[in-house]
């Protein structure tokens, strides 16, 4: 409850803040890789869900034959 409630609780100082803080960190050459990454494991996490979905979806119809 209180994680929901600090998560909205975040305005646009506070988001331009944290931006620049992981500029700093990272730098600008790497924050592109990172974001690949990152699209790339959300993309394989659908995937896997997709295809489980689909499992499950076979098992009920196989089931119910």
């Amino acid at each position: 409850m209180i994680n929901s409630i600090l998560l909205f609780a975040l305005g646009t100082p506070e988001i331009i803040l944290i931006a620049l803080v992981v500029l700093l960190i990272f730098g600008g050459k790497k924050i592109p890789e990172l974001m690949r990454g990152i699209g790339k494991g959300v993309n394989q996490f659908k995937k896997g869900m997709k295809d489980l979905d689909d499992e499950i979806k076979d098992g009920v119809d196989d089931t119910k034959k």
